[in-house]
This record gives C-alpha cells, sequence and structure tokens, in this order.
C-alpha cells in the first residue's frame, strides 16, 4: 500500500498565494531590496508603509512616496511602529501591520525587529537571513493573471531568477491573455448557474473548455463567442472552436451543417 503514495520530501516551503489587498504591510528600510519588496506589494494591491530617514530612500522608493503610492514614516525604526493605529502622518494605514519586511544594512537592528515580529505572531521576512524568515521571495514571471514562483528556499536566489526565465521562454505566446479570456467566461458561468449544487458541473465544463481550445483560440475569444459557448453549458457539451466561429452574427447552432468527415460514393448508378 505504501508504494501506491508519495514519498514525503522534507525541507520545502508551503508556496502559497498570499491574499495582502487591503492588508497593512510594514517595509522597513528603502533602498534597492525595499523598492523590489514595495513594488511586489503594490502589485498585490497591499497598503504600504515605508520607514526610513528620507536620506535613505532610492529614486524609486521616494518616487512612490512623492506620488503617494505607500505611506513614509521619515525617520528610523522604533518598537511601537508594530502597534501603529492610523498615525496622522500616515494616512495610508489601517491599523497595526499584518506583515513586515524588513531591508535594512544593519543585521543587529534586523534581529532586534525579527524578535519582536516573532514576539507579536507578525509575519516578517528579513532580507538575506534565511533563518529569520517566515517566508521567502522567490523569482516571479508575471504575464497578467498568470503568476509562477520559482523558490530555491533561500539558498540560491541568483538560480532561481536563471530557472525562472528558462520557464517563461517555454510559455506559449499569449498565456496570460488567454488565462484573462478562461477568467471572464467563468464569472459569466457564475452568474449563469450561480447555484451551489452547480459548482462541481462547473468545475468539469470549464476543464473541458480549457482542453478542447488552443490557447490562440482562448486569446480571440470574444463576448459573442463566450455567449455562445455558455448556451451548451447545460447539455454539458463544448463546441469545435469552428462551431462558434460559424455562430457569430447570430447563427443558430441548429442551422450550422457541420461536416463528420464521411463521404458517400455511387460507383456506375
Amino acid at each position: 500500500m505504501a508504494g501506491k503514495f508519495p514519498e514525503v520530501q522534507g525541507g520545502g516551503s508551503l508556496i502559497l498565494a498570499w491574499q495582502v489587498k487591503g492588508r497593512h504591510v510594514l517595509v522597513v528600510g528603502g533602498g534597492e531590496v525595499a523598492a523590489g519588496r514595495i513594488l511586489n506589494l503594490l502589485n498585490a494591491d497591499a497598503l504600504v508603509t515605508v520607514i526610513c530617514p528620507s536620506s535613505g530612500l532610492n529614486p524609486e522608493v521616494r518616487h512612490r512616496v512623492t506620488q503617494k503610492q505607500v505611506a513614509h514614516v521619515d525617520r528610523v525604526f522604533e518598537p511601537t511602529d508594530l502597534e501603529l493605529i492610523n498615525l496622522p502622518t500616515v494616512p495610508l494605514t489601517t491599523g497595526a501591520p499584518d506583515m513586515v519586511l524588513v531591508a535594512i544594512d544593519d543585521p543587529a537592528a534586523s534581529s532586534q525587529i525579527w524578535k519582536l515580529c516573532k514576539k507579536l505572531r507578525i509575519p516578517a521576512n528579513i532580507a538575506d537571513v534565511p533563518p529569520e524568515c517566515d517566508f521567502y521571495f522567490g523569482s516571479v514571471h508575471r504575464d497578467g493573471p498568470l503568476q509562477i514562483m520559482v523558490s530555491t528556499n533561500g539558498k540560491g536566489p541568483r538560480l532561481a531568477a536563471a530557472i525562472r526565465k528558462f520557464i517563461a521562454g517555454q510559455l506559449p505566446k499569449g498565456v496570460g491573455n488567454a488565462i484573462e479570456r478562461i477568467g471572464i467566461l467563468r464569472a459569466k458561468l457564475r452568474e449563469q448557474a450561480p447555484e451551489i449544487e452547480q459548482g462541481p458541473k462547473r468545475m468539469k465544463w470549464m476543464s473541458r473548455v480549457s482542453d478542447s481550445y488552443s490557447w490562440d483560440d482562448m486569446c480571440g475569444l470574444s463576448e459573442e463567442d463566450m455567449i455562445n459557448l455558455l448556451t451548451f453549458y447545460a447539455d454539458n457539451k463544448v463546441p469545435t472552436i469552428g462551431t462558434l466561429k460559424a455562430m457569430r452574427g447570430g447563427v443558430d447552432s441548429e442551422a450550422i451543417d457541420v461536416f463528420d468527415g464521411a463521404f458517400g460514393f455511387c460507383v456506375g448508378c
């Protein structure tokens, strides 16, 4: 029986897509590493507070501050910063931080912040100090809704970047746009069949749709194509892309003469 189950491979990380939209994240530091962290957070729609003297802000972080994309506390970190609650000078904050990212060139201060976070049970990441990280930042490829992260569990960030570039080079052209179109179709299907008991059928039908069309086909799905495609859901069918194209302009699917590959011959009639 044991041979039928996957072997446990310890030493890994639990890779998750952490939803930080609307969450308050504290970034300590304003250099190049902090700039990368801040961009990742803003891309995930987090509310970001940066604690760093103005003299330590690099051009990118300074731009984020100037454009009011992040809140800025112009001084070094203080322990009470882990209890921030709507400071008048930090209008974007919504309370104590849900996450802390430290990117400063001071190992002793970084470790102290780590210990404070542990005491308050706030998830934290101390740049370049794997033992003092609740989570790691992998090398990420982004194409619209598609995100692929490569992690070496803190052992080889440069190698992770190389592997990420290799994987990105193997992906079909337009894959991000195709995923976007399928996401829109899923939302429309949920509106059409919102009942909880429809869940299994929705999932299986969407899987068949994804398996039936090429990336280019999915990229080319128009609003009209999606509406026509959804008419096949009730019968749990998935039409060919040719059928969908033939239905454009209001043509009913039953009126389409689909060639089935059969030929008839009459010899000597």
